[in-house]
């Protein structure tokens, strides 16, 4: 358990920080491109995970984080 835990900690570390880097480009949807670059670089079970994390409340998701976690397909 205590392990799901962390790695839960773990992808909300790594959708914050991709969130905060699209947030400070110049142009684009700061949300759809975090959500672009999961839907391009994490497997589906981190998806999955981060979907289920989002379905749970979302603690911990910046609300970029937030908004892109939730445009998942």
């Amino acid at each position: 358990m205590q392990g799901e835990n962390k790695q839960a900690e773990k992808l909300v570390r790594m959708t914050n920080q991709i969130a905060t880097f699209f947030a400070t480009q110049p142009s684009g949807d700061p949300a759809e491109r975090t959500a672009g670059h999961l839907r391009d670089t994490w497997s589906p079970q981190m998806r999955r995970d981060l979907k289920a994390i989002l379905a749970e409340g979302g603690e911990g998701l910046s609300p970029v984080a937030k908004d892109a976690a939730g445009r998942l397909a």
